[in-house]
């Protein structure tokens, strides 16, 4: 009776199961399997199904365990947020509504105070994921020039409008003055 494990299917005398090739533990048990209980060895195995030696060991730590459970990919990384907690959130969120002109430094700069361990670039981060990020007027052509001294022609007739029917003196046309 003769037994067959490939990256494709378990292959037996009377049929075989075939291994979905999306399914990543079921790879993994299989490799484990042939590497475990067939004569070629883990290194073989490895080699077969596209995996290290090394991790192949790994993989059968990790099935030893945990079961299968332990086979299937986990996220790397960190696995919580441990800059921007609810807690600084919080209080980056609270000083900006006591504040509304307050820089994402200064922010930072007083949760910091506060024995809170925050960049200024996560206050900014966290302003933003909020839309409390301070607000900017766009700038249009005729304002920048307004800025920069030059006043165009319709700016100086709504100053004469406005200036209409008073007297052209320095003084206010308010009786009793």
């Amino acid at each position: 009776m003769r037994f067959e494990i490939t990256p494709d299917a378990f292959l037996g005398p009377d049929g075989s199961l075939s291994i979905d090739p999306d399914d990543e533990v079921a790879l993994k048990l299989a490799m484990l399997i042939k590497g475990e209980c067939g004569p070629e060895g883990p290194s073989r195995a490895a080699e077969e199904f596209g995996f290290s030696r090394q991790r192949y060991f790994q993989l059968r730590t990790l099935f030893y365990e945990q079961g299968a459970a332990g086979l299937a990919s986990r996220r790397r990384g960190p696995k919580s947020n441990y800059r921007r907690t609810r807690e600084a959130v919080t209080q980056v969120v609270r000083y900006r509504f006591l504040d509304p002109d307050a820089s994402g430094e200064v922010i930072a700069q007083k949760l910091r105070q506060t024995n809170i361990c925050i960049s200024s670039r996560s206050v900014e981060r966290v302003l933003a994921e909020f839309g409390l990020q301070k607000k900017t007027l766009p700038v249009s052509p005729r304002s920048a020039s307004s800025v920069s001294g030059d006043v165009s022609h319709a700016q100086k007739e709504s100053g004469r409008s406005s200036r209409r029917g008073q007297p052209r003196t320095g003084r206010s046309s308010t009786p009793g003055q």
